[in-house]
């Protein structure tokens, strides 16, 4: 068993791509009954979808929720095959959910319950406000502080600027704003003149983490209120309070909360930098956004992506040596 602390964090939705995960699935007997597991929660062959699925296909909130969740904890497993424990866990907006799982608070069953029920009551919000030039989405904002994006958000709507919602807290420079077509097409002007570098349309199916898709928490809370949420049993931290969770009643609670109130990441990663007797952290799980918004906090912890089985390969042999 490895002693190295780390705490564990995983990736959310855009982090998806064809073939993710399954070097793990060839690699791992425990990550092939994860896959059957995912594949009798959600009604499809798993392995057949991150086989032949493509981009279109694996971007629908529905399908990459179980999808990517899939992905995340079989990186887990695959750390955990190797020796490691988790000195505590986090994830971006859908990764929490695997963190959840590492941290002892829900079962990797109820995992893909709720996160299969989650991807559709999304996806129907994300559908009655349509597609196309005139839907609502999403933004991100580079190159201003989060407290500056909140302030002229704030501004703005004395003003009569409304349905803006700052969303994801990324850091101390990016912030995703989501709103509806409206606001969005006047806030890009508005937040350049304000001195953001860049304000960057995002491909998403809708303006998650806001208020616009409520209807969302009426269809996804009753398969919530029916899963039994434990103490965690290692640290476990909230994107809703950006801090530290104590209960499984608080985890339950930020879950419902969690899909209209903003991802306060940057919090989080302080949270996590501050925590005592770590060594760094570890990306677990597809893609590497989640070490670049790290590198951005300017923590002396390193970030290290373990989201494939040769970038653990090069981890393990940094660690040992070899």
């Amino acid at each position: 068993m490895f002693t190295n602390p780390f705490v564990w964090l995983f990736p959310g939705q855009g982090a998806q791509y064809q073939g993710m995960a399954l070097d793990f699935w060839e690699r791992s007997q425990e990550v092939r009954q994860l896959f059957e597991l995912a594949s009798d929660s959600t009604g499809n062959d798993m392995h057949a979808l991150l086989l032949h699925g493509d981009g279109e296909t694996l971007k629908r909130t529905d399908v990459s929720q179980p999808a990517i969740t899939l992905a995340n904890l079989s990186a887990a497993a695959y750390l955990a095959k190797q020796g490691f424990q988790a000195a505590g866990a986090a994830g971006f907006s859908l990764g929490e959910y695997a963190a959840l799982v590492t941290t002892g608070v829900i079962s990797p069953e109820d995992c893909f319950r709720l996160v299969t029920a989650r991807g559709k009551a999304m996806q129907e919000s994300a559908d009655r406000l349509g597609s196309g030039a005139t839907a609502p989405g999403m933004a991100a904002v580079i190159g201003l502080a989060p407290e500056q994006v909140e302030s002229l958000i704030t501004a703005w709507k004395v003003e009569g600027v409304s349905g803006l919602y700052a969303a994801n807290i990324n850091s101390p420079r990016q912030t995703v704003v989501a709103g509806t077509s409206e606001a969005l097409a006047i806030a890009v002007s508005r937040f350049k003149d304000a001195g953001a570098k860049r304000v960057i349309r995002l491909a998403v199916a809708g303006p998650f983490h806001s208020p616009l898709i409520e209807d969302a928490v009426e269809r996804f809370q009753p398969v919530l209120e029916s899963v039994a949420f434990t103490d965690p049993v290692i640290p476990c931290y909230s994107n809703v309070s950006g801090t530290m969770l104590s209960t499984g009643a608080e985890a339950k609670q930020r879950a419902l909360e969690q899909i209209t109130k903003p991802v306060r990441w940057l919090d989080e990663e302080r949270a996590i930098a501050a925590q005592t007797g770590i060594e760094g952290v570890l990306e677990t799980g597809p893609g590497k956004v989640l070490t670049g918004l790290w590198k951005e906090v300017g923590s002396p912890l390193p970030c290290v992506s373990t989201g494939t089985v040769a970038a653990m390969d090069q981890f393990l042999r940094t660690l040992t040596g070899v």
